[in-house]
């Protein structure tokens, strides 16, 4: 599926304010209603990260961003942020087994 990066506006160098963001049909299609939380191994990472997903917001469409602090930090040390306007990197988020996912670039 595809993850497009997100930001909330403020490229902070910590990472904070980072995430995925992904499609209301693959967010219906790959992730379980009943996850708490889902896991991803970032590309070249070694460890998943742990991110919420039991919000009201992820699952009404207010809010469709895998948000996490470690995205962040992830996406500025591989220099895939900040990016030009308009112009966020996209990765292939790919389900390795249930809720636990791996992600690789695709453009």
């Amino acid at each position: 599926m595809k993850a497009v990066a997100w930001n909330n506006g403020d490229h902070i160098a910590s990472g904070v304010g980072y995430g995925l963001i992904i499609s209301r049909n693959d967010r219906d299609k790959y992730f379980d209603k009943k996850w708490k939380n889902i896991y991803i191994l970032l590309l070249g990472d070694k460890k998943e990260i742990e991110i919420n997903i039991s919000k009201n917001s992820f699952l009404d469409d207010t809010c469709r961003e895998l948000i996490k602090k470690e995205i962040g930090v992830w996406l500025i040390s591989n220099k895939h942020a900040p990016w030009p306007k308009g112009r966020p990197p996209v990765f292939d988020l790919v389900e390795k087994q249930g809720n636990h996912f791996r992600i690789k670039l695709i453009k």
